[in-house]
């Protein structure tokens, strides 16, 4: 029996990253993120200095193929082009459903009303990349 879970998501770069040996490298899988992902990046020395940094983290953990490239490091992510780093972005927001079925974050409820303690209100989250 087939695993209906798919946890490989391919994607093509509208613009590519040009690789050291001059190859264009545009194809890209991205993996499912897991809690260590994220919890991992928020560790790092460079988003404590940098909150902003975290997505460069954690897409360097997900992506797990580009082009021929043997090793994607957060140094290969900051070479993207915008356009690129965009849609990575919007691509690991869909896989992983940081957003609610209509698009929008869910609204606070009774139960977890906007308060200092919610989750919602730490500075690193898994929502990290919602503009």
């Amino acid at each position: 029996m087939e695993d209906p879970i798919s946890i490989e998501f391919p994607f093509t770069l509208k613009v590519g990253l040009r690789g050291d040996d001059g190859a264009l490298h545009r194809n890209g899988i991205m993996r499912l993120a897991t809690a260590a992902d994220e919890i991992v990046s928020m560790r790092d020395s460079r988003v404590q200095a940098n909150p902003a940094y975290q997505p460069i983290i954690v897409l360097s953990r997900v992506i797990v193929q580009l082009g021929t490239l043997e090793v994607i490091t957060p140094a290969v992510m900051e070479t993207l082009f915008m356009a690129d780093y965009n849609q990575l972005l919007r691509l690991y927001e869909e896989i992983n459903q940081l957003d609610t079925e209509l698009g929008a974050p869910a609204a606070p409820g009774p139960s977890q009303e906007a308060f200092p303690g919610n989750v919602e209100s730490l500075p690193f989250q898994a929502g990290f990349m919602r503009r």
